[in-house]
């Protein structure tokens, strides 16, 4: 596709071009300056993406920086690699960032001068980091952008530094993910000594005259590793919610909404390219692996979120369970489930960050995000109530929500490998929405007696906390309201737009073809794969599936509020005191378990092959 991909390079490039005018003049220029020239620097590479996502069709684009192309299939040069799948998720990186930059115009007090500037310059940094790391056909490459999007992460989670809480957050996810970022490197080290070549499509064509032996398994698993913990997929989980918990609300947008997605996204991506060959690492044992993980997943992240009552850690156990559904989706490595699974991500991104977003009214509003100290005093934020309970529907998979469509079409691909895959989607929509929405009865409307405390409650305290803001009694933003309902707009748009669901859908096909993206590397035609791209509308029993797991959510929340039952909060008590215990907060405990699944990784994989 000549002369279609020259955007590429520009749309990671203006991003880290932007952060680095900031950091210079920033704090030169007044704070509106700052915030208009990052709005419109995330704005531009939100254009170039969609320009780039709308001529990829259902091919890819290819871009080789400095036109170092490939010759006799050997290449030294940076490749950029598009499908509709990998450009779509850096859109939606872009996408986000605007909205957070919009969402943070009036968020925070005016900065000192020797910090104005940086905070939007560290969201710049951020947006190329994830932008890179989706687009890059380069494994070396892409241990470089994720590492940069992990460091900015790290600082932006620390970002109120005269608070030991984030500062202890941003350590526990620092060295958790950094140690994890080593034994990708590693794996990295392993397959260039096997094959001396560092770009994904050339690896997978030198190992295509190797068989799978120990070197090849363990480098898979080294460099998996580093995404599984990015995704805060179990046991690698821990970190995600202690980060979530006293990072920047806009932080957690941002994080949430697609920072976590890109570790899912890496693994199966890094799969397809790299180990998916006829000698590489069995299609089973890579799909028998994930789908346990993922499974494992959501049902842990439903039940801690169900017992959350400080609501940013709540959100964030909901993004652990809804994470492992999107692992279950792309794990089935069929075009179906990864069609599926791209509509889902795209609904719940918008869904998660808005909530996030109504989170933050309410830190700015009352200087507290416990749920139980919180009951009926958001009476006087209707609209804001409104919103957030519409978010808990959209998590819950109510039709037309784009995660309702997203859920319905993985739930499908899913069914093949038999009913307990969509009954998992079912229960863990479920949960996660139910707390959603007895949160948001309790809050905003003051339903049912005030919650007792008690020394036995599992639920970690959100009262305390600081405002984000140092005059909580001025008007709440407008754009603190208005951007997350944009973004429940957008995931409405999602399943109600065929032409969306149906893009993304084609862009599947590319996702899971990998002679096609070998064949791209190497020649740079679009390789547009032959097969029939997957369905991406509404079906009756997807309707159906929507309407129960929205339906149970609804009833487990007004049973929460109204007529909490004292037996099975018991029962619930035994069951879950185990699992709450886990959850130490130490990083001590945190690194055991990253070493404890790196070996159960290992023999889950090498015991396949």
């Amino acid at each position: 596709m000549p002369g279609t991909a020259d955007l590429l390079p520009l749309t990671v490039a203006l991003p880290l071009l932007g952060a680095a005018l900031l950091v210079v003049v920033g704090r030169l220029l007044p704070r509106t300056v700052n915030d208009v020239l990052a709005l419109a620097v995330a704005a531009a590479t939100c254009a170039g993406l969609l320009l780039e996502w709308l001529r990829a069709g259902g091919g890819r684009v290819v871009s080789w920086s400095g036109g170092w192309t490939m010759t006799g299939g050997e290449s030294v040069g940076i490749v950029l690699v598009g499908d509709r799948l990998g450009i779509g998720l850096a859109l939606l990186v872009s996408v986000l960032t605007v909205a957070v930059l919009a969402y943070s115009w009036r968020y925070f007090d005016e900065p000192p001068e020797r910090h104005r500037g940086a905070f939007p310059a560290l969201l710049l940094l951020f947006e190329a980091g994830m932008c890179g790391f989706a687009l890059t056909g380069d494994l070396f490459n892409a241990f470089v952008f994720f590492e940069l999007m992990g460091v900015v992460a790290y600082a932006l989670t620390g970002f109120h530094v005269e608070d030991p809480r984030p500062l202890h957050g941003a350590l526990t996810f620092g060295v958790v993910n950094s140690l994890a970022a080593y034994a990708s490197l590693l794996g990295i080290g392993l397959l260039y000594a096997r094959t001396g070549e560092l770009g994904m499509a050339q690896i997978s064509s030198h190992l295509s005259g190797h068989r799978a032996d120990p070197l090849l398994v363990t480098a898979f698993v080294l460099v998996t590793t580093s995404m599984l913990v990015k995704a805060a997929i179990v046991p690698f989980h821990f970190w995600l919610p202690d980060a979530h918990a006293v990072a920047p609300t806009p932080v957690c947008m941002l994080m949430s909404g697609v920072m976590v997605e890109l570790g899912v996204y890496g693994t199966v991506r890094i799969y397809h390219v790299v180990f998916a060959g006829q000698h590489g690492i069995p299609p089973d044992a890579f799909e028998h692996t994930m789908v346990a993980a993922g499974a494992v997943t959501g049902v842990v992240g439903a039940v801690m979120c169900w017992q959350q009552r400080h609501l940013k850690r709540l959100l964030a156990f909901s993004t652990i369970g809804h994470t492992g559904l999107f692992l279950v989706g792309l794990g089935l490595l069929g075009p179906d489930g990864a069609a599926g699974t791209a509509v889902y991500v795209a609904g719940h991104a918008g869904a998660k960050a808005a909530l996030f977003g109504l989170v933050g009214v309410l830190l700015d509003r009352y200087g507290s995000v416990d749920e139980h100290a919180l009951h009926g005093r958001g009476r006087e934020l209707r609209g804001t109530g409104a919103l957030f309970l519409a978010g808990g529907l959209a998590l819950a998979g109510l039709p037309p929500f784009g995660t309702g469509l997203g859920k319905s079409l993985a739930e499908h691909a899913a069914g093949g490998s038999g009913p307990w895959l969509p009954a998992l989607y079912v229960l863990v929509s479920a949960v996660t929405g139910a707390a959603v929405l007895r949160a948001g009865l309790r809050v905003f409307f003051g339903a049912g007696p005030v919650p007792r405390r008690t020394h036995a409650d599992l639920e970690t305290s959100g009262e305390g906390e600081e405002p984000e803001v140092r005059d909580p009694r001025r008007p709440v933003p407008r754009t603190m309201t208005l951007v997350p309902a944009v973004l429940i707009a957008l995931c409405l748009a999602v399943g109600t737009v065929p032409s969306v669901a149906a893009a993304v859908a084609e862009g599947a096909r590319a996702f899971t073809d990998h002679a096609g993206y070998l064949a791209s590397v190497r020649h740079g035609g679009a390789g547009v794969p032959a097969a029939a791209a997957p369905e991406a509308i509404w079906t009756l029993p997807g309707v159906l599936l929507g309407l129960l797991s929205a339906g149970l959510a609804v009833a487990m929340a007004c049973a929460a509020v109204w007529r909490p039952s004292h037996a099975l909060r018991g029962a619930g008590h035994h069951l879950v005191v185990p699992l709450r215990r886990l959850h130490s907060g130490l990083l001590g405990d945190y690194l055991m378990w990253l070493t404890v699944g790196m070996a159960a990784l290992l023999v889950a994989v090498g015991s396949q092959v």
